[in-house]
This record gives C-alpha cells, structure tokens and sequence, in this order.
C-alpha cells in the first residue's frame, strides 16, 4: 500500500508581471526546499480562474494569492470561493490556508474578505495574511519566498 504524498495547493489570481512574479518565487521557493526533504511533498498551482473544488478536496494546506482590486479581493479570486464554497463545505473544514494580497493602497478590506470567507468554510489560518502594499518593492519577492518556505516545511514535519 502507497502513502500518497501531502499537497500544498497555491491558488492564484496573477493579472500583472508584478503578481506572476510573487507566484513564480513562491512555486520556487517550495520546489527548493522540497527537494531538499525526504518528506516531501506535492507542490500544485492554480490560477484562480481554473482551480475547482478537486484541487481543493485534494490540498492538504492552501496559500491563496490576490491582488486588491477596488479594496476587495480580485474578481478572479472571488470567483473561485463562489465555484469551491459548496463542495469543499463539509470536507474542508480546518484546512490549513496563509494568504498573500498585493494592495497598492491598503489590503485591509481583501484581508477581510478572504478572512470572513474562509471563517464560513472553517479553515484554519496558520499565519495573519501577508500585505504588499504601495509601490513596487523586490522585498515582496522575499515575503512571498518565505510564506512559501513556511507552508511547505510546515506541512513536511507534520506541524499543519
């Protein structure tokens, strides 16, 4: 009998360089430190316009990626909680998730948002949202890095 490996699901909404940026360090910071590990584990992306309730069900700790849009998460990202909520509902609940939000002014709002959203499906924040805001910084790059690194070496060694 197989043990199949533990998943750590990134979904995200990456309209901008800025945000595929974001994704990509954190899809590289992941594959790195897995590598590395003989526990590891399967790293998967989805944009959020693709990812369904499958991606979901099979996830075993999440880390959501949005940028604020109209100091709300983006349509994308929504879009994805509307396609998920029902059928992740009962099978989900404490499901370990951590968030990045790219805000240009405030991220407060998309922080509420995704906070009250995931509180409806009874999943368990493992770390306060991460907020990039203002202007364009490469030390986002590094804060995404290490969300990533966080999640995954959490979920090798059992913590979530």
């Amino acid at each position: 009998m197989s043990i199949s490996k533990k998943v750590l699901l990134i979904v995200a909404h990456t309209p901008s360089e800025n945000t595929r940026a974001l994704v990509e360090h954190m899809l590289q910071a992941a594959q790195e430190l897995n590598q590395d590990s003989s526990s590891a584990i399967e790293i998967r992306h989805k944009e959020a316009l693709q990812a369904q309730a499958n991606d979901v069900l099979q996830a075993d700790a999440i880390i959501l990626m949005t940028p604020e849009n109209l100091a709300y998460m983006s349509g994308g990202m929504k879009d994805f909680f509307d396609r998920i909520y029902y059928p992740c509902l009962e099978d989900k609940q404490g499901l370990p998730v951590s968030a990045l939000i790219r805000a240009g002014n405030d991220g407060t709002g998309t922080k509420l948002a995704l906070e009250s959203i995931t509180r409806g499906l009874k999943w368990r924040w493992v770390q306060e949202p991460i907020i990039c805001k203002g202007d364009w910084q490469p030390s986002f790059l590094l804060q995404a890095t290490e969300l990533s690194q966080a999640m995954t070496l959490a979920l090798q060694e059992g913590i979530i």
